[in-house]
């Protein structure tokens, strides 16, 4: 049975949906104001694959992914650009899906953006104010009273007495209590707003998410997903006002992803520690090196992040295309691999547990090519491609994944056809001179030769 790790209770937990084999899953996408980073893009694969496995066991799967299209840092963004507002958040979320499909994800269900959902938003806040839970600030905002919420912090483990102002709670004269946090925000001059019983406005980031997941899945619902860096005060603050203002626990699981790290810091644009994906990709043989390596750790821990452990990605990612190199037509399945790759990944997803099943599929797959034992070649490719289509790698055509550089430059294939078409001549010249030369020229622009029999030559590069 899948198991999950419950972020509410701390404990990992047997996975029971609310309805029979139905899942309703949020998960708190991105602010678009600029491109996204391997931190972002930890996000987007881990529960791109939550998703991808839940299918996988026969669940009708609900995927709501949102997108915060009204924001401070937008507004911010577009005002330094001289750029309106909405144009600037509209443009950077066509270069998140252009990044999202890059790196092999599968599109949500539902992608609902908070200016779409005004109205659940002012109607929540409203129901709140009448429950007692918000009120009216002398500042013009609509501010949540947390003090009313009894339940506040139990999924970050804070306690409402042990915090105090910081960095992510700012003192505010109009506040009832220095915890409380905005709900609907008084528009200043020049300001993108919407019309309100409080005035014109526009909502806080916290209502946004409370009120898109419950119009879309309800006041509860199974799985609640998103970067460990939300739990506080984000997710908690998500709890407070969406249990008050539906009545019902809200969600049953919430899963929270690790920190993508370099030198021991959390990546993120407010250190200035981050790599775009444009930017990563660029370095990369192919797209799948990066997904591969954000796979490579568990979801809930952190990854560190560097030249050397994409190298091993890469390398590793080349020895299973090798493997599916010149396998011939596949069988069906290997029933036990198939269940051990299930039992990593019923425990938490555990994907480095799943990797290893596959990569000891891949050992088998290349036993059996060199034995000649066309059967075992069959079932252990079927096997490899079908675990690894779970986690959204090795679907590509092995021989083009194999021709593919490192690195966006070198020699083109048709240079490296035509070098070893003028091999074979000289070659079948018996001037194994001009052979060699030809290998080493290759060889330097990071060509592998392997010459088989018959005369003919495989290459792939290193």
């Amino acid at each position: 049975m899948l198991k999950i790790h419950n972020s509410l209770t701390g404990e990992k937990e047997e996975f029971k949906p609310l309805f029979p084999n139905e899942v309703r899953m949020y998960v708190c996408g991105m602010t678009n104001y600029d491109y996204i980073h391997v931190g972002h893009a930890r996000m987007l694969v881990a529960f791109d694959l939550v998703q991808r496995y839940l299918r996988s066991l026969g669940y009708k799967v609900t995927y709501v992914r949102n997108v915060t299209d009204i924001d401070d840092k937008i507004i911010e963004r577009a005002a330094a650009n001289g750029e309106n507002w909405a144009d600037l958040a509209q443009r950077f979320t066509v270069a998140m899906h252009e990044d999202c499909k890059t790196l092999g994800l599968q599109e949500p269900d539902l992608e609902p953006r908070a200016t779409q959902y005004i109205g659940p938003i002012i109607d929540m806040i409203q129901t709140l104010i009448d429950k007692g839970y918000a009120y009216a600030a002398a500042s013009g905002d609509v501010m949540y009273s947390v003090r009313k919420f009894a339940d506040y912090g139990r999924l970050s483990g804070k306690k409402i007495d042990d915090l105090r102002a910081g960095s992510r709670i700012r003192i505010d004269e109009a506040k009832l209590d220095p915890l409380d946090f905005v709900l609907w925000k008084h528009a200043k001059p020049g300001e993108p707003s919407w019309a309100s019983p409080w005035g014109a406005g526009r909502p806080g980031w916290h209502i946004e998410c409370s009120a898109m997941s419950t119009s879309l899945l309800g006041g509860y619902f199974d799985l609640h997903g998103g970067g460990e860096d939300l739990k506080f005060p984000h997710h908690e603050n998500e709890i407070a006002q969406s249990c008050a203002a539906c009545g019902t626990p809200f969600v049953r699981v919430w899963m929270h992803n690790g920190f993508v790290r370099v030198n021991d810091e959390k990546m993120s644009k407010s250190l200035g520690n981050f790599f775009t994906v444009r930017d990563v990709l660029k370095t990369l043989r192919d797209p799948e090196v990066l997904r591969f390596f954000l796979l490579s750790s568990h979801y809930r821990g952190p990854i560190n992040y560097s030249a050397a452990q994409l190298a091993q990605a890469d390398e590793t990612l080349l020895g299973l295309y090798r493997a599916l190199k010149d396998a011939g037509p596949s069988g069906s399945a290997d029933a036990a691999e198939v269940e051990r790759f299930r039992d990593a990944m019923n425990d938490d997803f555990n994907t480095p547990e799943a990797l290893a099943v596959i990569q000891g599929v891949a050992r088998s797959l290349n036993l059996a090519k060199a034995a000649g034992d066309t059967a075992k070649t069959a079932v252990a490719a079927a096997t490899l491609k079908s675990l690894a289509a779970t986690l959204g790698v090795l679907q590509q055509d092995p021989d083009t994944y194999l021709k593919r550089s490192a690195v966006n430059k070198g020699l083109s294939d048709e240079q490296v056809e035509e070098l070893l078409s003028s091999r074979r001549a000289a070659r079948n010249a018996k001037d194994f001179a001009e052979s060699d030369r030809i290998r080493n020229l290759l060889a330097a622009e990071g060509i592998v030769l392997e010459d088989k029999a018959g005369g003919r030559t495989e290459w792939r590069r290193a």
